[in-house]
């Protein structure tokens, strides 16, 4: 028994003296989990998120690191558990073994409306006098940030430009409220922005207006966090008088609430119009109408976790939109709620102390994966004054409506709420209706020789 028990540790003392024996051998080298570590655009003065890179010794010997620093100020280093590189001396990496690095970065501001790219080496200095570097790189972004000590910030009225990005952190409340085309607001967990009077967003197709999470780094692996509903509150619109909203390619992506467009008036109700707008992925409710006039054109009203329409009180025209519930259709769990069984589009008309309630879609799409996506709640529906011509609304029981209603993130393949090829909603719209809006959200014309049109705000593309 002895002499196999003193074989066994010889053995184990002649394998691994290796592993622990350090080697000075210049042509040994650290292999590390990447070469470039590349952060998303960072928001100057407000550090990142931290990133994590695994340092490899693949060699039988052991390695020892003298020193690491970085050529510059913008980087935060953590080796193995030190953040104070000047203590990381003689740092011994044994043979097969790996160590963690930990990386963030703050920007200082670069009075720059663009994004500035900041790249900085970290280097690992080798005792055999190799020098190794990983390259560090980050876009520092410039913004005009609006916070509050007290939560809530108050303004009679208020122009976002399209010089630098907005960073928003708390409640906003505005009197009259324009966004110029190209502004883009971030909006930070639980941030909020009320108008109490008129509104105008400018956006152009090819310079929209963008309001979505101040968080630009990913979730994990290579999902984004603007993939996650819930990243901010809401836009809320809340008329004092019988405001008006103009609101022209506009996206509103991944809070709460879109866009809650409310007033308690029973006459001259506010009036909304809504342009080439985009409202994707929120956790509650998409659009809310509450007593308002509303026109919606062009639009898309997508992947709410709740209702992505409801409707009480006011005449809402929807004209060549496309209403898509398919929230948390994806092989990864990315949301925080799961989706309500509730119908994408809800039409409240029961109430005797609002308005009544008359919805109308004029060549539009309104499905999902439920049995039932239109939900009419009024005495009579038989009787109901709202309109439904040239739409397609219903089940999409063939899931060949849209080209992509499933989120697969390995094959990075996001929703696509464009038209397939066997789509039902090909060729019905009304050709009276599709003249007066000849082109869709893209800028394809749906009119002209040859051409049907097609309901939604998608005009179908081979």
């Amino acid at each position: 028994m002895r002499k196999w028990l003193y074989i066994f540790v010889l053995a184990c003392v002649l394998v691994g003296c290796k592993e622990y024996q350090v080697s000075n051998d210049p042509s040994l080298r650290l292999s590390f989990s990447c070469d470039t570590l590349s952060f998303d655009t960072v928001f100057t003065q407000q550090g990142s998120a931290t990133m994590q890179v695994m340092v490899y010794n693949d060699n039988k010997n052991a390695v020892v690191i003298d020193r690491v620093w970085v050529d510059g100020s913008f980087f935060h280093v953590n080796v193995d558990g030190e953040a104070d590189l000047s203590q990381v001396t003689r740092l011994q990496i044994n043979g097969g073994d790996s160590m963690y690095v930990f990386v963030r970065v703050e920007i200082d501001p670069t009075k720059a409306n663009n994004p500035v790219l900041i790249r900085e080496n970290l280097h690992f200095h080798l005792s055999s006098g190799i020098d190794q570097q990983l390259v560090c790189e980050a876009y520092g972004q410039d913004v005009t940030r609006i916070r509050s000590k007290n939560g809530r910030s108050e303004y009679a009225k208020y122009r976002f430009t399209n010089t630098k990005p907005y960073l928003l952190f708390d409640t906003v409340i505005i009197g009259q409220l324009t966004l110029e085309a190209g502004a883009r607001l971030y909006m930070h967990k639980g941030a909020s922005l009320y108008a109490l009077g008129d509104v105008q967003s400018k956006g152009t197709k090819e310079n929209p207006v963008v309001i979505q999470p101040d968080r630009l780094d990913n979730l994990f692996d290579s999902v984004p966090y603007r993939f996650a509903a819930g990243g901010w509150n809401g836009i809320y619109l809340q008329a004092t008088d019988s405001q008006n909203y103009n609101l022209q390619y506009t996206d509103i992506l991944s809070g709460n609430i879109g866009l809650y467009c409310m007033s308690d008036r029973k006459d001259k109700l506010p009036r909304l119009t809504m342009n080439g707008c985009r409202i994707h992925n929120h956790a509650v409710y998409g659009l809310v109408l509450q007593n308002v006039h509303a026109t919606v054109i062009n639009s898309e009203i997508s992947n709410c976790a709740s209702y992505c329409v409801y409707c009480q009180g006011g005449t809402h025209d929807f004209i060549h939109t496309t209403i898509a519930s398919y929230y948390g259709e994806t092989n990864i769990r990315i949301q925080g709620t799961g989706k309500e069984n509730v119908a994408a589009v809800y039409v409240h008309n029961l109430s005797k102390e609002t308005p009544e309630t008359v919805t109308s879609f004029y060549n539009s799409i309104v499905t999902g994966p439920r049995e039932k996506e239109m939900v009419l709640a009024t005495p009579f529906e038989q009787y109901y004054p709202g309109t439904i011509q040239g739409s397609w609304i219903g089940q999409d029981t063939a899931n060949n409506v849209f080209r992509n209603t499933f989120y697969k993130y390995k094959e990075y393949v996001y929703y696509d709420f464009r038209l397939d090829s066997l789509s039902p909603a090909r060729g019905i719209g009304d050709s009276g209706t599709a003249a007066k809006y000849p082109k869709d959200r893209e800028g394809i014309a749906r009119t002209g020789e040859g051409i049907k049109p097609d309901a939604g705000c998608y005009q179908y593309q081979p």
